[in-house]
């Protein structure tokens, strides 16, 4: 336990890791601690937000994971913000390997309705490749990307295990594949499983725990933890320029952290919690000197995509009641794809299907479409009215109902929202271990002569092994915090560390 430090201690970003870490050091007796966020809010990618009088996750959506081993779990139960359901000990092992076994209604592109095991072929394909792919590691894979590695061994192993099937069944099977490599984009946050490493698929470690959501919104979280720091410590609209670092004139602070707005707050330590979208587009600009050469090309080579969410409001459902998947299947797309070859006419074939937001009783009738890359960066720039056409039209052609008509929608534009740039990181091919550990190593770099720890990093695309998480990025923010912590620690009671203000 460190009392009353007096290094000044700036955060950028009042996301959840920019939070976490204020909370650990202001916990610890760091007194001088401030975060300055560039929008008008706290929470980043988390977001609630309304669709009629139902709440949705514009942000962040589930805990992945909710068991004792997850930080955001244990909080939520410590405020109160879950379901009875989600705190049972059953939850908390169910070990689902990050794909919860959802309930489908599986519809084609010619207005049929298949059963389960009409896909079941495919599915237990894909995902047996799936689990093999993530046994790959750096330099011992035959392909560079998940979704190379995926093709080529479903067109092996079809010719073999699906020698006797006829045409029409092999066909519809290879447009599940191309329907599952888009759930994939979904969940990693990419445009195409060609853009993901092969290699470094593995890192990614799940949770046990069946996947929960807060039925107040995140938001309650960000709240909590919000209403525990002290008052004044966050100032909104307030974007940063320029992070000048390794000041090496004797006096004075040894970072200087210059805003938009023209303000220049010293510091002795700067933690950058801005997500690596925002990074890739403004690194040159936002630190002087630049970051160092190996640290850039870890940046380059770590994927950054966009995952979107389209809810749609129906007056009265038309899945079935146990219903919480609604996977749409394209018969044309027998050549294993994930994207479209025309965005602006085929944007919404990307779209995979949807789930339905659970319990009834809460929601109502309410769906989310789920839709990534560059098709859903696309549907960002059309009109609301020009999404609720196409899903309109999507939903009667696979149907084959003509009068089904939601009642409204509301999407997520996490591409174009400046501060962003996307949703959340994945490995990208080429990507390594060592990629993981330069995002997260503090500047100067080891060796140095100058002051140590001026500006660390923390955010999801700086963890190890969470990247993409809610708690991957709480566990950055308390583990940049803690190397302040042990840093003063580690200094001598008899001389105390004196502000250089």
């Amino acid at each position: 336990m460190v009392v009353s430090v007096d290094a000044k201690i700036v955060i950028i970003g009042c996301g959840i890791s920019g939070i976490a870490a204020a909370h650990r050091l202001v916990n610890a007796g760091f007194h001088n601690v401030r975060i300055v966020e560039a929008t008008a809010r706290s929470g980043g990618r988390i977001k609630t937000g309304r669709l009629g009088d139902n709440i949705v996750e514009i942000g962040a959506n589930w805990i992945h994971g909710p068991s004792e081993g997850n930080p955001v779990f244990r909080l939520a139960r410590q405020y109160g913000l879950l379901d009875p359901e989600a705190l049972t000990p059953e939850n908390q092992t169910i070990d689902v390997g990050g794909h919860p076994p959802w309930v489908p209604n599986i519809f084609t592109s010619s207005g049929r309705k298949l059963n389960t095991e009409d896909i079941y072929p495919a599915m237990e394909m894909f995902n047996e490749l799936l689990n093999e792919c993530s046994e790959f590691r750096q330099g011992g894979e035959p392909v560079a990307s998940v979704g190379g590695f995926i093709r080529s061994e479903v067109q092996q192993r079809a010719a073999e295990k699906w020698k006797d099937v006829d045409t029409a069944t092999k066909s519809l099977q290879l447009c599940v594949i191309s329907n599952m490599l888009k759930v994939e984009c979904c969940v990693n946050g990419t445009h195409s499983m060609d853009d993901v490493g092969l290699g470094a698929f593995g890192l990614y470690e799940t949770l046990p725990g069946l996947d929960c959501t807060f039925p107040g919104g995140y938001e309650g979280l960000i709240k909590n933890l919000m209403s525990e720091l002290p008052g004044g410590l966050v100032t909104y609209n307030q974007p940063v320029r320029c992070v000048h670092w390794n000041n090496t004139e004797k006096r004075g602070n040894p970072v200087m952290i210059e805003c938009d707005a023209g303000e220049k707050i010293s510091a002795d330590h700067v933690i950058v919690t801005v997500p690596l979208g925002y990074l890739k587009k403004h690194h040159s600009a936002l630190f002087r000197p630049p970051l160092p050469l190996h640290k850039l090309h870890s940046i380059q080579r770590l994927g950054f995509g966009t995952s979107n969410k389209i809810f749609v409001e129906f007056d009265s459902p038309w899945w079935d009641a146990a219903c919480e998947l609604i996977s749409l299947l394209w018969e044309d797309e027998d050549v294993m794809l994930d994207q479209v070859p025309d965005v602006q006419r085929s944007w919404i074939k990307k779209l995979f299907g949807f789930t339905v937001l659970k319990p009834t009783e809460r929601y109502g009738h309410v769906l989310c479409g789920w839709i990534a890359g560059r098709e859903a960066e696309y549907m960002e720039t059309l009109s609301e009215l020009e999404v609720t056409q196409s899903v309109t039209q999507l939903i009667r052609r696979f149907t084959g109902n003509p009068t089904i008509t939601p009642r409204r929608i509301l999407r997520s534009q996490w591409f174009h929202d400046p501060w962003t740039r996307g949703s959340y990181s994945y490995p990208g091919k080429g990507c390594s271990v060592q990629d993981l550990e330069n995002m997260m190593e503090p500047l100067p770099t080891k060796g140095s002569q100058t002051q140590p720890l001026q500006v660390l990093f923390a955010g999801e695309a700086t963890h190890p092994c969470y990247y993409s998480t809610v708690h991957g990025a709480l566990h950055t923010g308390w583990r940049e915090a803690d190397r302040l912590i042990s840093h003063y620690s580690s200094i001598s009671p008899s001389e105390p560390p004196k502000s250089k203000l």
